[in-house]
């Protein structure tokens, strides 16, 4: 099912990261662009729980929903995250940690399903935490200007820091989960 509504949103969520992006080479203030990135990246990736709700709801669901829903996922935190690492309030290390577990768990998702055991690397609690936590931090990090007392650099920071570490624990998992079938077919 490739126009349902749950598509649509997801589609919709692809077609928002170069307005994201590109709203920092706009000639207005910092703190206006930093406002219309931080409610577009929230708006987007409200429609990441949205679509995926929509879909059971209405009983849309379809491989290729299940197949584009990550990925737009991935591109939106890939994107996001290159825009802070070039604003300079993400650090490099950071981002590369988040994306080369996107990249490798990804491939490792790929594989398994070929090999017909995707059920061992499904998504567990641990990536939907993960995946919060940064989507959280980066906002506040594109925001990054105070909310009355609330420092959202600073949260910000802390917050992509604890998801970076959660990256890495949600990649020892599924690793952990796939290294038999890793095992057998070395």
């Amino acid at each position: 099912m490739f126009f349902t509504i749950p598509t649509i949103l997801t589609w919709a969520r692809i077609v928002a990261i170069p307005f994201i992006v590109g709203v920092f080479y706009l000639r207005i203030d910092a703190q206006t662009a930093n406002t219309i990135a931080t409610a577009l990246f929230v708006l987007s990736a409200f429609t990441d729980w949205l679509d995926g709700f929509l879909a059971r709801r209405l009983k849309q669901t379809s491989s290729f929903g299940a197949f584009l829903d990550p990925v737009a996922d991935k591109f939106l935190v890939c994107a996001s995250l290159l825009v802070l690492v070039q604003l300079h309030r993400v650090d490099l290390f950071v981002a590369l940690i988040i994306v080369g577990r996107e990249i490798a768990i990804s491939a490792l998702r790929e594989w398994m399903a070929r090999i017909g055991a995707s059920k061992s690397v499904a998504v567990h609690m641990v990536g939907k935490l993960k995946t919060a936590a940064q989507m959280v931090a980066i906002a506040l990090l594109l925001y990054d200007a105070p909310l009355g007392v609330f420092n959202t650099h600073l949260w910000g920071v802390w917050l992509i820091w604890i998801a970076a570490i959660m990256t890495i624990w949600s990649m020892a998992y599924y690793l952990r989960r796939a290294l038999p079938e890793i095992r057998a077919r070395a």
